[in-house]
């Protein structure tokens, strides 16, 4: 099972948000997050599962966990107290992908925690105001692929989706 952060983030500022909202709409971009997650568990935050339009919630055709230390009843998803138990019963469904999906301080507990095997970052070319922000990477983490986009009319940023992994540490005998 390999437990990856998917994420768009301004590449000026490392913004992923403003106001409970995203900073851009990116047709693309939301194209690929739905064909990613389509099929696995996704588990997000309160503000960020509440910041998601009702009429999508919860997302279709995915196991939708969100994780609040509130008493909450959210039709069709669960709720967890925590990260550690949001991820045994994203496990408990036998996928073998498990997608971590935002907010800001979710991505930053599971970062820390070192409970991350790959991230999906797509780096927006924008330069906007945000008050939500992705932890920076460290050098644990290797670029593997990428893709560059230009801007079209559907898109209005150039944009580029990238894939990190975690470095394969070697032990000196």
């Amino acid at each position: 099972m390999e437990v990856i952060i998917i994420v768009a983030v301004s590449k000026h500022n490392n913004g992923i948000g403003k106001n409970n909202d995203l900073l851009w709409h990116l047709p693309a971009d939301m194209k690929f997050f739905k064909e990613q997650t389509t099929g696995y568990p996704v588990i997000t935050g309160r503000k960020n599962y509440e910041s998601i339009p009702e009429k999508f919630r919860p997302l279709p055709k995915r196991e939708n966990i969100i994780i609040t230390r509130q008493e909450i009843d959210y039709p069709n998803a669960e709720v967890c107290g925590s990260i550690e138990e949001a991820l045994n019963l994203a496990a408990s469904y036998k996928k073998e992908k498990i997608f971590v999906i935002g907010g800001g301080e979710i991505y930053k507990q599971f970062l820390d925690k070192d409970l991350i095997d790959r991230v999906m970052i797509t780096w927006v070319d924008a330069k906007l105001e945000a008050d939500v922000f992705f932890p920076k990477l460290n050098s644990n983490w290797e670029l593997c692929k990428q893709s560059q986009y230009n801007p079209d009319e559907k898109n209005q940023y150039e944009f580029t989706f990238s894939e990190y992994k975690k470095r394969q540490t070697t032990i000196d005998q």
